[in-house]
């Protein structure tokens, strides 16, 4: 049928503006669908685990963690539209770290805490609450419903704590402030290397630290089958919850891989930091502090003014780094191209604080600095200087007061050192006067000195005696629940009482001996920790002491690295 010109005109509006009200009506978002870059920009999620809930043909989940360190796992209830998801996957080349598979349609088969995004396309009959267990802390999901896309993000759990230095925080006291970390009952995931190089040398793993859902470590990646093979020594970063890669830096000249009987200089561990999202590391012997991007690992920054640092310690936004000589060599560096031996633990160089965020030198300290005795908090730095303890201004490295001599070994072996940390208004200190030389023997029943003294002007608060701890390490000082805990840990024959003292006088709060069998034929080779509810003793494996109940709990098939030990944080315990 012929229509007039203007009717035909008219009928082409018509169209054009039925067209957009019927456009206007439908949701930006059905429009079309959602792509990788959005939801990527969306979530802000840099690297870990996707899950796609309704993935369908696979078209999406194929797409998703493109170009980046993501392992992506589709799920459907159709097995029809798995095996065209499949066979996408396959065809673009992305099989193995994307993958799909068939679920019930009600329960994500995952454990607690362990997705890092969910992009749920159908959701079926699975529940926001199934949904939210599996993100992990600080995971988002993004949700299609009724054509709308909505995200929710996991907020982090007030119950767990990170661990941001060797010794969990500045302060020294390895103590994380996590309830809910507990008894071993199930692995959240086990990554590579399953092993260690070898028994009788260097341990593989030299550091270990946790921030923002991120794990950091160094660790030998060298093959195993041979000993002799040069080592192959990286800073590697993990998610935190479900243990993704998310990028590698290859370390430079570290400390002798052949090094005997395993543990390995006791200040290694004190080389790495992580704090927000910056990563602070000496990436080789005698480097100097790199700061990195903790999501990406490239470097930030440089403090030129910080080579041959052996320790690093950070708090409100000032870096403590405690340097080698006059020449910069660190002294990890010159004990290894010496004698491998750190006869005094007194370093030739210096202490220099630094701001964390431009490098820029605050001041230095014309003080000598003991190895591992150095700690600070929001007002102060606390060190061992030869016999002494030294507390300076933090702002201004002036000296406010010092100590009168406290009992410390003659001589640190390279594997050991003190004990020095700050708590409230309290510094403690044990100086291995015996451990230093006698912690790798079964001798039973013979004590250090535990010093006590006030931060406010160093006056020795009170004295008692501290039981042989640790192995082939520092000994053990823990402030856990308000009480000093110390026990007998180094020889398998002794008995293991537990001692609690009041923090400010040195009064005995609690005691007890173990309430099972915790003999072992010797101790693991590395520092106790603690959380806020547990003693975690390392005599034969991984001990888990309620100090509350004054019960054991002995797990001998969970143990961490020598030198390093293990890592209780974010709601889990970390056994590199």
């Amino acid at each position: 049928m012929n229509l007039p010109e203007m009717t035909r005109k008219h009928l082409l509006i018509l169209s054009i503006v039925s067209a957009l009200i019927v456009l206007s009506c439908i949701p930006l978002e059905m429009a079309r669908a959602m792509t990788w870059e959005q939801i990527q920009e969306k979530s802000e999620v840099h690297g870990g685990l996707i899950v796609h809930l309704g993935c369908g043909d696979g078209r999406l989940t194929t797409a998703l963690g493109a170009g980046g360190p993501y392992i992506v796992q589709g799920l459907d209830t159709d097995a029809e539209e798995v095996a065209a998801a499949r066979a996408h996957i396959k065809s673009k080349g992305r099989y193995g770290n994307v993958s799909a598979d068939v679920f019930d349609g009600r329960h994500v088969p995952y454990i607690d805490n362990l997705v890092n995004l969910i992009v749920v396309e159908k959701l079926g009959a699975v529940t926001m609450d199934e949904v939210m267990r599996v993100l992990a802390p600080g995971g988002v999901a993004h949700i299609r419903r009724d054509g709308k896309w909505t995200s929710r993000v996991k907020p982090w759990p007030k119950d767990i704590d990170e661990w941001t230095h060797y010794m969990h925080d500045a302060t020294g006291n390895a103590v994380a402030h996590d309830t809910v970390v507990g008894p071993p009952r199930r692995l959240q995931w086990v990554g590579s290397p399953r092993w260690g190089r070898h028994h009788d040398h260097m341990s593989s793993v030299s550091a270990v630290v946790t921030s923002g859902g991120r794990l950091f470590y160094i660790i030998d990646e060298a093959p195993r089958f041979s000993i002799l093979i040069a080592p192959q020594w990286k800073l590697v970063a993990r998610d935190a919850f479900n243990g993704t890669i998310l990028w590698k830096r290859s370390i430079g000249q570290w400390y002798d891989h052949l090094h005997r009987l395993k543990s390995g200089p006791a200040q290694l561990p004190r080389r790495l930091v992580a704090q927000g999202d910056r990563v602070y590391v000496t990436l080789g012997l005698d480097d100097p502090i790199s700061v990195l991007d903790a999501a990406t690992g490239e470097t930030v920054a440089t403090y030129q003014s910080t080579a041959g640092t052996d320790e690093i310690l950070i708090s409100d936004g000032i870096i403590l780094a405690l340097i080698g000589g006059e020449s910069a060599p660190s002294a990890t560096a010159k004990s290894k191209r010496e004698d491998l031996n750190d006869s005094s633990g007194q370093l030739d160089g210096k202490l220099v604080a630094l701001r964390a965020e431009s490098g820029e030198v605050l001041w230095r300290s014309p003080y000598s600095v003991v190895k591992l005795a150095l700690a600070m908090n929001e007002k102060y730095v606390v060190l061992l200087s030869d016999d002494r303890i030294l507390c300076l201004d933090k702002s201004s490295g002036d000296l406010i007061w010092r100590s009168e001599p406290v009992a410390r070994a003659e001589k640190f072996p390279v594997r050991s050192g003190p004990t020095l940390l700050l708590y409230e208004d309290v510094v403690l200190f044990a100086g291995a006067e015996l451990a230093a030389e006698n912690n790798r023997t079964w001798k039973v029943e013979q004590n250090d000195t535990l010093t006590a003294l006030s931060i406010k002007d160093g006056t020795v608060l009170w004295k008692a005696p501290h039981p042989l701890s640790g192995y082939a390490s520092p000994e053990d000082v823990l402030v856990a629940g308000g009480r000093v805990w110390i026990g007998e840990t180094t020889s398998g024959h002794a008995v293991g009482k537990f001692v609690g003292r009041d923090v400010h006088t040195g009064e005995v709060v609690s005691e007890f001996d173990p309430d099972v069998e915790t003999y072992w034929f010797h101790h693991r080779c590395y520092r106790g920790k603690a959380t806020e509810r547990f003693l975690l003793m390392s005599r034969t494996g991984t001990e888990f002491i309620d100090f509350e109940q004054k019960h054991w709990d002995i797990n001998h098939w969970v143990r961490g690295a020598c030198l390093y030990g293990v890592m209780p944080a974010n709601g889990l315990l970390y056994a590199p």
